[in-house]
């Protein structure tokens, strides 16, 4: 038995991704995602079928057609999780410019007494 995707495991494609960018535009048929990519609708729909096992994305049947949407929410976790990523670099950034200020305060210094 394969363990439910989770939301990382979901947007780990690129297919995937741009699926979720696909739906941000409006809810759309199966048959228009798969029109936009190089794969064939099969496997647009087990790419879709993973987004709606993450929570990733919502299924509406209108007649014959199954509509996607995008669902948003769970993202949020992934949001969360890179704000730590975030504040660490921006952290390690400001760190780094005050070094090389640091370093070009000392040449200037050296420079000067020359």
């Amino acid at each position: 038995m394969m363990p439910e995707p989770d939301v990382f495991q979901a947007i780990a494609h690129p297919a995937r991704r741009q699926l979720l960018d696909a739906l941000r535009e409006r809810e759309q048929p199966v048959r228009e995602l798969a029109a936009r990519f190089q794969v064939s609708r099969p496997a647009t729909s087990q790419h879709l079928r993973l987004l709606l096992d993450a929570g990733l994305a919502t299924e509406r049947r209108a007649g014959r057609e199954n509509f996607y949407m995008l669902t948003p929410e769970p993202l949020v976790e992934v949001s969360e999780w890179l704000a730590f990523y975030e504040t660490f670099w921006s952290d390690r950034m400001k760190a780094l410019r005050r070094t090389l200020a640091e370093l070009e305060g000392s040449r200037s210094d050296r420079e000067s007494r020359q």
